[in-house]
């Protein structure tokens, strides 16, 4: 399977998320930028969560139907249904649509991936759906993916 690059804007693949993006900070989204998007990609989709999560893996962020074009999300990207780009937003488990930032418990680091997606077609999803129906929608859908991981912990 091809390969996406996903860079966010102010911290690399590995480190530290910047405060300014977590619940002890402005809890904004951190820009991301793409490369990679293979040629016939219909939209991107990206999900951010914490496998770290205490009993679940956590989700933070799902935004989907991104148009293919793109070459990522700035950072503070509203936490609304639908995006002036056409993008929808699913909902996160702190049970809100849109971007919640790093907020682990005192303890450990926890990781946070964000992985995106390049599809072959506009997914069939209203804005507000959870990572499963997401998933579901995008099974078999999937041109290429990427990931990287940030750390943060309290």
């Amino acid at each position: 399977m091809k390969q996406i690059s996903i860079y966010p804007d102010t911290f690399n693949n590995g480190s530290s998320i910047p405060v300014e993006y977590t619940c002890d900070g402005s809890d904004v989204s951190p820009g991301l930028s793409l490369d990679g998007i293979p040629t016939g990609s219909q939209s991107i989709a990206l999900i951010m969560d914490d496998p770290d999560a205490p009993g679940t893996t956590f989700v933070h962020w799902m935004t989907y139907n991104i148009p293919a074009n793109s070459t990522g999300l700035p950072a503070g990207v509203p936490n609304d249904n639908n995006l002036d780009d056409g993008s929808l937003q699913g909902k996160n488990d702190f049970g809100k649509i849109g971007y919640n930032g790093s907020c682990p418990p005192p303890g450990k680091p926890h990781r946070y991936f964000f992985k995106v997606y390049a599809l072959d077609t506009v997914l069939d999803l209203k804005s507000g759906a959870t990572k499963s129906q997401l998933e579901a929608a995008m099974s078999g859908h999937i041109l290429a993916q990427g990931e990287m991981v940030g750390k943060y912990g309290r």
